[in-house]
């Protein structure tokens, strides 16, 4: 008759998304500025680091050149312990990013020569891991 609604219509067949795609957006702890050149993992892109908390580009990492940062974000710690490092015993700890568990460096701990004492909780991350991110034109 004129005027009457149409048929409802039953609602279309929902398709079951792939495992992958029904996972929640990867959030990470902490998102540093946009404003600000940033270091991200180069597996993930998780933030690590500021450039402004950069202390030192002429350290050697385990798998080749490293930086030596005074502050990182978003990386995990694990046990410390004594390892003999170009420049000396040293009690470091490896990190890793949170995001996707890659080992990235260390942190040192304690450094037993007192020259060595300025990386006390400092970090290294390898070149390897990292990419440089917002505004390094």
């Amino acid at each position: 008759p004129p005027g009457a609604l149409p048929p409802a219509m039953p609602p279309p067949a929902r398709r079951r998304l792939p495992s992958a795609a029904r996972l929640p957006p990867r959030t990470f702890r902490s998102y540093l500025p946009r404003s600000h050149r940033t270091y991200s993992c180069v597996h993930c892109r998780a933030h690590l680091a500021r450039h402004e908390e950069l202390i030192s580009k002429s350290f050697q990492g385990s798998h080749g050149r490293a930086y030596l940062f005074n502050s990182v974000v978003n990386v995990g710690c694990g046990p410390a312990e004594q390892r003999l490092l170009l420049t000396g015993l040293h009690s470091v700890a490896d990190i890793f990013c949170q995001s996707c568990k890659t080992t990235l460096g260390w942190k040192y701990e304690q450094a037993f020569e007192s020259s060595q004492k300025y990386k006390e909780g400092k970090f290294i991350i390898e070149m390897s891991h990292m990419v440089k991110e917002n505004g390094w034109d």
